[in-house]
């Protein structure tokens, strides 16, 4: 099985400027839990989901620090917090989204992609032909497969 057998063919994408309200809305209205970013030529620049809307609803937290000889050495990772940062404050797309997104082409095995999905802890990986989305393969479709497969 290839991704472009198990692939949903008729992806919900958004555009970098549309507002992340509308977006968490279609989220909500579709029963998903994010969609692929892309820009006026269909090409894909990024991928918002749940988890990056969510940020919205939590409480930021600066990262813990200490001094010594007048320098300051983060103990938690400060690039995080700016990325969360931007992420909490946002109100268009572009602001919240994933700009590095895992994808795949087409003709990637299922195998590939379940292992991708697990080595990288991602829930969804947009297929693309000639950086264009055509498709996006979500841990159902996999799930699903491998139910047809043994049933």
């Amino acid at each position: 099985m290839l991704a472009k057998d198990i692939m949903t063919r008729d992806v919900i994408t958004v555009r970098p400027e549309e507002d992340v309200q509308k977006v968490a809305q279609l989220l909500l209205d579709n029963k998903i839990s994010g969609v692929p970013v892309v820009d006026v030529n269909h090409q894909l620049v990024g991928i918002v989901t749940e988890k990056d809307l969510m940020i919205k609803a939590t409480e930021l937290k600066v990262p813990f620090y200490i001094t010594l000889f007048d320098s300051i050495i983060f103990l938690e990772n400060p690039i995080r917090f700016k990325n969360d940062l931007k992420k909490y404050g946002a109100s268009q797309v572009k602001d919240a989204m994933t700009e590095k997104v895992y994808w795949v082409e087409e003709d990637t095995p299922a195998a590939d992609i379940a292992e991708l999905m697990h080595k990288e802890k991602v829930n969804r990986v947009p297929v693309v032909r000639h950086k264009k989305v055509i498709g996006i393969v979500t841990r159902n479709d996999l799930l699903k497969t491998l139910v047809k497969s043994n049933g």
